[in-house]
């Protein structure tokens, strides 16, 4: 027979007890339980907090936040949403927040334009490229040279001819049109086409190598362009050689300190590595001002822009890089079928659309600081950057979107298999 203080203290009759209960309603015991009886047990006690885990998870309509749980995690992934699609298209907001703050409140940008601001913003651009520009990818893209060459005669040789048939076009303001047109003369973008060039599995080190070089050459190939395609069309004689020795200066000397101070110090290379999305975001940034600057020096002017014309000029930005991506890749395609023996460069997917990415794109940067160094000789400068502001933006969207149908495609293409 059992004596009451076996009966108080065999576990095997307490776990029932203790297990069975469900939670809030658990009943006492009536007898005294000593604690050693509480220190010598040592279940299994992920089964007794069962209950405390379905409350805190807001699953049971009779936890301590009364069912509200669901939706704090639905706020909470939305924002992660709209956190992740801020830092993916970052530049494209960080333009278009320049602009509208420019509309909104002037005063700012008319004092950042009163100390030259967008000087050392164009500055600061380049020195950050020259920071993160890598010999070795330059050099690993020695292999698709002829694919490298064309790239390279297309960006600063063969799209350029397009601004002559740009400023045929009759509108107001002309300073618009005019813009575009100049926007056809400009290298290729110095970031975004070599992200999305990584983002579909291009190669990567000749889409750095024609960005580098693209950049460097037109230094002294756009003033060139200018001057015979929209100087001579506008009745306007561009100051070449003053507009070279300023892209210099603006252009090619940062770009060299910046590469200087990466190859002779491992521990500024190491940094700006370690950094690139910190250094990419500041960019993004210092390219933003130019257009607020510009916006706010001219609000007024823009503002008596109709809308209509805004989206003209939208509309024939958006058919300006359609026609130059449709070209590029027609012309590598009749190249690939030129050659005969083996694979040729210009068919293999890695080239091919590093290439036909990074000739289609225009740099905003370098119009801008063009724009600057002319001063007014073209027209206005806000409405001569606005429109390129708007190109910018359409291009990095467009390509974007194609390049998640190549990604696709491959993808099922490898499903396939």
């Amino acid at each position: 027979m059992l004596s009451p203080a076996m009966v108080t203290h065999h576990l095997c009759l307490l776990r029932p007890t203790v297990l069975s209960a469900p939670f809030g309603l658990r009943t006492r015991v009536p007898h005294p339980r000593p604690p050693t009886v509480v220190a010598s047990f040592h279940g299994p006690t992920h089964l007794r907090l069962r209950p405390l885990r379905a409350a805190a998870g807001g699953s049971s309509p009779g936890g301590f936040d009364g069912g509200k749980r669901p939706e704090a995690a639905t706020s909470s992934s939305l924002g992660a949403a709209v956190v992740g699609f801020a830092r993916s298209n970052f530049l494209p907001l960080a333009l278009i927040t320049g602009v509208a703050l420019g509309l909104v409140d002037p005063t700012l940008g008319c004092l950042a334009h009163k100390y030259s601001l967008s000087k050392y913003s164009t500055f600061g651009i380049f020195l950050i490229s020259g920071l993160t520009l890598r010999t070795k990818e330059l050099g690993a893209a020695v292999e698709a040279w002829p694919a490298g060459l064309f790239g390279l005669a297309s960006i600063l040789l063969f799209t350029p001819f397009l601004a002559q048939f740009i400023t045929q076009i009759k509108f107001f303001p002309h300073e618009f049109i005019t813009g575009l047109a100049m926007f056809c003369c400009m290298p290729t973008t110095l970031s975004s086409g070599v992200t999305l060039t990584q983002l579909v599995g291009g190669n990567t080190a000749l889409a750095l190598a024609m960005t580098a070089i693209s950049n460097l050459l037109g230094i002294m190939i756009v003033p060139l362009s200018l001057a015979k395609y929209i100087g001579a069309g506008a009745g306007v004689s561009l100051p070449t050689e003053q507009l070279f020795k300023s892209l210099v200066t603006t252009l090619l000397i940062p770009i060299i300190l910046g590469k200087v101070a990466r190859e002779t110090s491992k521990g500024i290379a190491g940094f700006v590595d370690r950094n690139k999305k910190g250094f990419s975001v500041t960019s993004a940034i210092l390219l933003s001002l130019v257009p607020w600057i510009q916006v706010s020096r001219s609000r007024s002017l823009l503002l008596s822009v109709q809308p209509k014309a805004f989206a003209v000029v939208i509309t024939v930005g958006v058919l300006l890089h359609i026609a130059l991506f449709a070209f590029n890749a027609a012309a590598l395609q009749i190249l690939s079928s030129l050659e005969q023996r083996g694979e040729s460069v210009f068919a293999r997917n890695e080239y091919a659309r590093a290439v036909i990415l990074v000739a289609s794109q225009k740099t905003l940067p370098v119009l801008v600081a063009v724009v600057d160094q002319l001063g007014g000789a073209l027209g206005e400068s806000a409405l001569l950057v606005i429109p390129c502001v708007a190109a910018h933006i359409n291009q990095i969207i467009i390509d974007s979107i194609i390049v998640n149908w190549w990604r696709q495609r491959d993808q099922q293409f490898s499903n396939a298999k």
